[in-house]
């Protein structure tokens, strides 16, 4: 937590000659926090797992395009209904004020590849429904297992990185 501290000189009183200094706390807010603090704040595996977990942006646009290019060019053909991307592909977090600058970029990574990764079971999804509608033997596992999120509506004084950390601790928990 960023803290800075300021002082405000309180207005002269009958009782008070002489003016004197209050010293007042402010809690930085999130968005006014930069680079440096937000490294030093980092967890350092974070640090360390943040290239490889970038290093899937080109190959999740190149899917991305790919498939949108496949469903262009043959859903018509085979006259499937369209499915719409920006269904998937939902970018809302940057409202979030309790959000700091950093957490918004890494949202909106994380909404673009979900998003796509979601679009693109669609699209498989209904090219399987229409070339091979066969149910499989096998319990098919869920694309996405929602463990446990925040909720979107938060007053802008909520801690996120509180919240964060005890969502981390019970999923980390379970795992080991």
């Amino acid at each position: 937590m960023c803290f800075t501290i300021t002082s405000i000189i309180s207005p002269p009183t009958p009782m008070l000659k002489k003016e004197h200094k209050i010293f007042v706390i402010h809690r930085k807010v999130n968005h006014q926090l930069g680079l440096i603090a937000l490294i030093r704040r980092s967890r350092p595996i974070n640090l360390i797992t943040g290239p490889v977990i970038y290093s899937m942006f080109f190959p999740i646009v190149l899917l991305d395009i790919f498939v949108s290019f496949y469903q262009l060019t043959c859903f018509p053909v085979y006259k499937l209904k369209k499915i719409n991307r920006f269904e998937f592909i939902i970018f809302d977090r940057q409202q979030l004020k309790y959000l700091d600058w950093i957490s918004k970029f890494h949202c909106t990574y994380c909404a673009y590849a979900v998003g796509v990764i979601g679009y693109v079971g669609a699209v498989i999804g209904a090219t399987e429904a229409y070339f091979c509608p066969i149910k499989h033997k096998s319990k098919l596992h869920s694309t996405i297992k929602r463990k446990q999120y925040i909720d979107f509506n938060n007053s802008d004084d909520f801690d996120f990185e509180e919240k964060l950390e005890k969502i981390r601790r019970k999923i980390t928990s379970k795992t080991h």
